[in-house]
């Protein structure tokens, strides 16, 4: 479990990194005024918050994240890999049921967090800010509103969560062995990053509308009173308002920042557990046989599907 939590915890960091500028735009676009839209897409409100805010703007509640991702890294891929070990048979729907056991069990973690990451994106800069950082953003929330409240969005996170996990973990795995990706082939890199990218994409995909619902719930009461009951009041509320296109607002910045943060993601994982592996073996295979060098063919590529 040690390697999957170093693999883990560098996959993560390396993710939040590349995609955390893309996350607070999709944030931003999912819950803007429709009456009166700060931003004209994509594109628009990136310029927007360099313009306004300098490039930092595009980080603003990036400690949540990170605060958050050794954790959830570290139950993704160990609870991934210990769900499959227990299914018995590496088969495409056990892929999937053991990706969304990950998935529904970081969000214990992966909900607060990104509620204290939603409120930082959209507080106001300046001395009108209403939080300092992540963790006073939790302790104001806890104090105004207990548990409920930092636990506010839970049930659609679930709900977007434990699926997305299944098909991104399935799409990974699915690939990886289609592409044929071995330690010693020259490509490696570049089929991990193909791999890992198109399985954030899919995953996203899957379940978008639903995390359009969760930022909404999770912003509702924050400039103004609160508007949404529940999930489905939220989505009949949002759909009466402005349609179906609702649900994929956000989406460009999402699919964009998917890519390359997922390809970090699982590429870093899945080199770190390749190697780190290969020298647990030379060690073991040297204190097996006092007195002579182990010289293996090299490491196996070691997937986070097999961990």
């Amino acid at each position: 479990m040690a390697l999957d939590f170093l693999a883990g915890c560098a996959g993560g960091v390396a993710g939040v990194l590349v995609g955390h500028p893309f996350d607070t735009v999709k944030v931003r676009l999912q819950v803007q005024n429709t009456e009166k839209p700060q931003y004209r897409g994509t594109l628009h409100c990136f310029q927007s918050i360099v313009k306004q805010e300098s490039v930092l703007g595009l980080y603003k509640g990036l400690g949540s994240p990170l605060m958050g991702l050794t954790f959830i890294n570290a139950l993704v891929f160990g609870v991934q890999g210990n769900t499959l070990r227990a299914l018995g048979q590496d088969s495409p729907l056990n892929q999937f049921l053991a990706g969304a056991a990950a998935g529904a069990i970081q969000c214990v973690i992966c909900c607060p967090m990104e509620l204290a990451k939603t409120r930082l994106q959209l507080q106001d800069v300046g001395p009108a800010r209403t939080y300092k950082g992540s963790l006073d953003c939790l302790v104001q929330i806890y104090r105004h509103e207990g548990l409920r409240g930092i636990n506010r969005g839970m049930v659609s996170t679930l709900l977007r969560e434990t699926p997305s996990f299944g098909v991104y973990f399935l799409t990974y795995d699915v690939l990886t062995r289609g592409m044929g990706c071995e330690p010693d082939d020259r490509l490696l890199v570049p089929k991990l990053l193909l791999a890992g990218g198109t399985s954030g994409i899919t995953s996203w995909l899957s379940t978008y509308p639903m995390d359009v619902v969760k930022s909404r719930l999770q912003a509702d009461g924050l400039q103004g009173a609160p508007r949404y009951r529940g999930i489905l009041d939220c989505m009949r509320q949002s759909y009466q308002a402005e349609g179906w296109r609702v649900f994929t607002r956000g989406l460009a910045s999402t699919l964009l920042r998917a890519f390359p943060v997922n390809a970090a993601t699982f590429a870093t994982v899945t080199v770190v557990l390749t190697y780190t592996r290969g020298e647990e073996a030379v060690q073991l295979d040297s204190e097996a046989v006092p007195g002579t060098s182990a010289t293996p063919a090299g490491p196996a590529l070691a997937q986070p599907s097999s961990l």
